[in-house]
Formats: structure tokens, sequence, C-alpha cells
């Protein structure tokens, strides 16, 4: 293997897999738009006889056999539609010299004022834009999410699913000091996106979960749902009752 085989490329993008014809179509919409070998490497699992691998599991293992100096972690409905590699590239460096202490980023999420900040076309609208960018947020969207290597993140190996990682990548940002932001980066993605009684389960985990660890009431806004990280019973209690009645709005007839 000679040094240019061997260097490590800019961008490894990485994917949890159901749908391998969606699969194909997207790294072809990557590939058109500059994430070529020597600039990118394309990693997933293959979870299309069964969901042998949630996302916290499945992305974590992905990102310890990433090489780049950005990781991108995408859906595998999403596809570009213009904005390539170089303007990629660009809003990166960008952001390294506003803020050195980024850890991770996207084209969706939440403000700390509980403000969204999108760019993106997906069944909810066509070229959507909310800024302005770059946004610093406290929440991300999964369907494409950017991680600096550097920084070293990883989904809480304490919890299991397919929601709430890109949030999960965001407060693991703030113990460390870091932050994350949403970038000016235009993308389709196909699917609406969903609560369901998965993740609404996952919810009160994560709420939990993070509760304990920051030992703090947090309220923090994600693009489809509102989080109240629990510190304590009463806490915890007033969270069950309201994910029950998010339930019980589920299961009603439309």
């Amino acid at each position: 293997m000679n040094s240019v085989e061997s260097a490590a490329p800019p961008f490894s993008i990485c994917t949890l897999v159901t749908d391998p014809a969606q699969y194909a179509a997207m790294r072809a919409s990557f590939a058109a738009h500059g994430f070529t070998p020597g600039v990118t490497e394309f990693l997933h699992l293959d979870n299309s006889a069964r969901n042998a691998w949630d996302a916290y599991a499945g992305l974590a293992r992905l990102l310890d056999q990433a090489r780049g100096a950005h990781v991108i972690l995408c859906h595998q409905d999403v596809r570009l539609i213009g904005d390539d590699a170089a303007k990629l590239a660009a809003l990166l460096t960008a952001l390294t010299e506003r803020d050195p202490d980024w850890a991770v980023a996207g084209n969706a999420g939440a403000s700390e004022e509980g403000e969204l900040r999108i760019r993106i076309t997906d069944p909810h609208g066509v070229d959507q834009s909310a800024g302005p960018f770059p946004a610093r947020v406290e929440s991300l969207d999964e369907n494409f999410l950017i991680l600096r290597a550097e920084a070293g993140l990883r989904p809480s190996a304490a919890l299991r699913g397919f929601h709430l990682y890109g949030t999960d990548l965001c407060l693991q940002a703030r113990r460390a000091g870091r932050t994350a932001w949403v970038v000016d980066f235009h993308l389709r993605h196909l699917s609406p996106g969903r609560v369901d009684a998965g993740f609404l389960a996952l919810q009160a985990r994560f709420e939990r979960h993070w509760g304990r660890l920051l030992r703090r009431r947090l309220a923090i806004r994600t693009t489809c749902a509102r989080l109240r990280l629990r510190v304590g019973p009463l806490d915890r209690l007033a969270g069950a009752l309201c994910l029950g009645l998010r339930r019980l709005r589920l299961q009603r007839p439309r």
C-alpha cells in the first residue's frame, strides 16, 4: 500500500443499511458531488436481514473504524442535490476558525432558546432555511451529522435504539466543554421522520440517563420533541405521566 492509498481521507461516511438499493442511491449522490475515493471512505453495517445493530452501538462501531478527519453519520435516504464536498470542507474550515472547540455539526437542530435551525429539503418542505448560519445548537437531527474525529465523541453505551443520538452527541460535546452547530449544507431527506412508541420509550430512558449524568433539570428542544431531563423521583414521575399522555395520543384513531 503506497502513501496515497494509506493516507486518511478528509471524510468518512457511516450508515446503517436496511435497504441496499437506498444505500446505493445515497452513495451515488455523494460520489456525484465530490465525495470520491481519496476524499471519502464509505463504511456501513448491514441491517437488511434484521436490525442486528441499533444506532448507538452500530454507529459507535463504525466510528471506531473510521479514518477520516470528519466523520459523517447519515441516513440511507439522504441525497445530495447541489452542495458538495468542497462546500462542506469550506464550511467546516470556517467553523473551526470561528469556534475551535466545535465537536459535532449537522443540518437541523434547535438552539438553547428553543429556536429551530434548519437547512434541508424533506417531505415537510422544499428548500427550508431557518438561520442564521452557522448556528450554535443544543440538539441535532440524525439525518446528517458531522463529527470532528479529534473530539472522540461516541454515542452513549448505556442507550439503545434509533432515536435521539444526535442530541446525545450534543450533550456529550457539552460535557467535554465543546460545542454543536448547524451549518448551511443543503440536502434532501426522503423521510419526514416519525414519533412512535419506540421513540417515546427511548425518550423516557434518555431523559433519565442524562438527568442522572448532568444532575440538573434541563429542557431541550429537538426537531421533533421537547426533552426534559429528570433529576429526582418527582421529576421522573412527571415525565412518565407526560409520556403516557403522548402514547395515548399516538394510539387515538385518526
